[in-house]
């Protein structure tokens, strides 16, 4: 489906999609034009998704992040959902990830210090629904976090 300008393309626009159209096709060696026609098909393909923010959170004082794998009851039915829809609604909950095996769920929270997340925790995450087992891991360090592609 990508032939090589798409690649190039898409290889230029995920370090710098803040790039001019002008200034991207030049770095790809194609043509403003048809610079323009190619992010346009990959975005109608939704190859690329969105151009984001990305915000450091630390920056803006929250120093904690925890992450918990949850084990869902298996014997209510709807419990997935239930459970999913309630934690879309916790606002430190940043990050929601489903697994196939023991664990069900991981929820990445983010709280300004350890009081602030351990009142999360008591208040928005222990009235989550459908909750068998919780197991809390903190966070120490962030090695690599980026979605570059080997385009």
């Amino acid at each position: 489906m990508l032939d090589d300008s798409d690649r190039r393309l898409l290889r230029q626009y995920q370090y710098a999609p803040d790039l001019s159209v002008a200034d991207l096709a030049e770095q790809a060696g194609v043509t403003p034009g048809t610079c323009a026609r190619r992010l346009d098909r990959m975005r109608e393909a939704g190859i690329i998704r969105a151009n984001q923010a990305v915000i450091n959170w630390r920056a803006l004082g929250y120093e904690v992040e925890v992450s918990l794998r949850v084990t869902l009851e298996k014997s209510v039915p709807r419990a997935f959902d239930a459970f999913l829809a309630a934690a879309r609604d916790v606002a430190e909950v940043v990050e929601i990830q489903t697994f196939l095996g023991r664990v069900d769920v991981r929820l990445s929270v983010i709280a300004r210090d350890m009081g602030h997340y351990q009142e999360i925790y008591r208040t928005a995450i222990l009235a989550l629904p459908h909750i068998a087992d919780i197991e809390a891991l903190m966070h120490v360090a962030r090695i690599k976090s980026d979605e570059l592609l080997p385009i």
